[in-house]
């Protein structure tokens, strides 16, 4: 008796293992498109299990990618005739249209919809068969029915996806303003759905459509993530002084943290808006009692009147320094602003001993390695503008030495071979760059190939190295604020070297230079000379792109732009511009960004 239960159970386990290879095996020949030999499979694993809805369902669309129309329908009667499943329903439906039976198939359709009167549990179930074979007015349909019938429930994240693939953009928002009504917290997950709907242009319908739904919405019920939203909506159209008008309502009723204000500072600062930036940190000055964040807003402040400042001004900001030094005192918590402050004194007040000396002092204190780390960075930065490179050198080792493999040594390693470069030894500084190319930081590996591709493809045309040696010296003069000068040095090689490989590499330089002084036309002359003598070289796509943006932010030449979009978008794919580009391209081409 027990040999024959153990034979059973061998039996028994035998054939359930073969059954489950058997469906894997046939799942791996559909994924593979191999239809007839899945199609085989499933019939005898159907007629072992008549009701499995796997089966039947694979089976059924086997037999509709084969064309073999008639036998997904002997497949979906049979088991209608026995149960009347609402989900066979639409298949079969399908089924027909795909023969072109459209009245038959509707006939179904309605059969469908009209099945959760009795049975509104089947909403989701019936709507996803709709959607999976793109019957999208149908599921529309359903959805629509489900807020009668289960009020309770909400569909309307479903039906925006759905407007949403139809390209109804305006019901799309409806239905995801609706949703974050339901759910609140749902609100980022539909700012990244919609993010592709909207424009920079404040003026796009979309923008203006979506506009108008959230106005309305806090006018109606006046609640936080209206608020929010509309900030968001404003930031995206880089409109960053109208976003800040709604904080600010938000920051008013629920006051518990500036953190959203300040971001957006941060936001407004780093695309170059300062005036709105300045405004927004001095409103966080007078609301907050947090040391760290009035330092962090001094500091920002005082960064963006550097910017624009002349000689009087920059006094003003060296006593602005002082006052806060004298308020808050020089320790660990202003740490950033005494850095600020270094780099204050040596590239804008020119004081580089003041600002070595006052480093000096810094690193006395008791703080981290990093935060020492930082600290010697700066003053190497500082020994590098006075062109006491073997100091700066010492510093930098010393700082790849006392924290291996760290973002901050692999900087301090680039400026190492930055630092040699400068020198002229572009042996050294080359070993250093490969070393980087595979650097943890992005950043620092792209500027290591960068200069890396600039030295190999420069440094034996010469046998003197003399335009290479030129080129050096004028990054240089750029890297010590002597505009004027590395321009002009510049101009040197371009007349002397005309033609050479570093041609277009002093043209594209000397372009950025005159973009830093605002002589717009000048860079664009620049870049006008790359792509006419240089349009197959290295330097290409960086050109393309920022000539398309000094003509969007400066040059009031749209259409221009929009020509060299489209360039990188079509011929440039594998450019770090593509994405970036296609984006702003469709943009000035009017497309909804979806």
């Amino acid at each position: 008796m027990k040999q024959c239960f153990v034979a059973l159970f061998f039996l028994v386990f035998t054939y359930s293992g073969f059954a489950q290879n058997s469906e894997d095996l046939a799942e791996s020949y559909y994924k593979k498109a191999e239809f007839k030999k899945a199609a085989l499979i499933y019939q005898n694993l159907l007629k072992e299990k008549p009701f499995n809805y796997n089966y039947i369902n694979k089976l059924v669309d086997i037999y509709q990618q084969l064309e073999q129309y008639n036998d997904a329908e002997t497949i979906l009667t049979q088991r209608l005739a026995q149960r009347r499943n609402p989900d066979w329903v639409v298949a079969l439906g399908y089924n027909y249209q795909l023969q072109d039976s459209i009245a038959a198939a509707n006939k179904l359709y309605d059969e469908a919809i009209a099945f959760v009167d009795e049975r509104p549990n089947y909403i989701y179930i019936i709507a996803r068969r709709f959607e999976n074979y793109s019957l999208l007015d149908q599921a529309i349909k359903l959805y629509e029915k489900g807020k009668t019938l289960t009020p309770d429930k909400n569909y309307s994240l479903q039906l925006a996806r759905i407007y949403g693939d139809q390209g109804d953009v305006e019901q799309m928002f409806v239905n995801y303003i609706d949703y974050i009504h339901y759910k609140p917290n749902s609100l980022n997950n539909v700012k990244r759905s919609i993010s592709g709907f909207i424009s920079e242009q404040s003026d796009n319908e979309n923008n203006r459509y979506l506009r108008r739904l959230l106005l309305k919405k806090i006018q109606e019920s006046p609640e936080t993530y209206w608020y929010e939203m509309l900030s968001w909506l404003y930031v995206q159209e880089k409109a960053y002084s109208k976003s800040f008008i709604q904080e600010k309502a938000l920051y008013k009723r629920f006051p518990e943290s500036l953190d959203r204000i300040f971001e957006l500072g941060e936001i407004a600062l780093n695309d170059n808006d300062d005036d709105t930036a300045k405004s927004i940190f001095n409103y966080i000055l007078d609301a907050t009692q947090d040391q760290t964040t009035a330092l962090k807003a001094h500091q920002y402040i005082l960064e963006i009147d550097t910017k624009h400042a002349d000689e009087k001004t920059l006094a003003l900001i060296d006593d602005t320094y002082q006052h806060l030094f004298d308020d808050y005192g020089k320790s660990r918590l202003t740490l950033p602003l005494q850095l600020a402050y270094g780099k204050f004194l040596a590239f804008h007040m020119k004081d580089t001993k003041t600002a070595t000396n006052f480093l000096k002092k810094s690193l006395t204190l008791n703080v981290s390695r990093l935060s020492k780390a930082k600290i010697k960075l700066l003053l190497a930065d500082i020994l590098v503008l006075q062109e006491k490179f073997n100091e700066a050198l010492i510093f930098y080792s010393q700082i790849q030495t006392e924290l291996k493999n760290s973002t901050i040594a692999q900087e301090a390693r680039f400026k190492v071979a930055k630092t040699s470069y400068y020198k002229g030894d572009f042996d050294w500084a080359e070993s250093q760059l490969k070393i980087l190319k595979s650097s943890t930081s992005q950043l620092i590996a792209n500027d290591a190939l960068d200069l890396k591709l600039l030295i190999s493809d420069n440094k034996y045309e010469d046998t003197t190295q003399t335009a290479l040696k030129y080129y050096a010296k004028a990054d240089l003069f750029a890297f010590q604020n002597k505009t004027d000068d590395a321009i002009s040095l510049l101009n040197k090689i371009l007349e002397e070297y005309k033609g050479e490989s570093i041609t277009d590499q002093a043209l594209y330089k000397q372009a950025k230079l005159y973009e830093k002084k605002k002589h717009y036309t000048k860079a664009e002359n620049n870049y006008r000379s790359i792509l006419k003598d240089y349009g197959e070289d290295i330097l290409v796509d960086d050109t393309l792109y920022d000539l398309a943006e000094l003509y969007v932010n400066y040059l009031a030449k749209p259409e221009e732009a929009k020509l060299l979009y489209e360039k990188i978008t079509f011929e440039h794919q594998d450019s770090i511009y593509f994405i970036e580009a296609r984006k702003k391209y469709r943009m000035l081409r009017g497309d909804s960004l979806n």
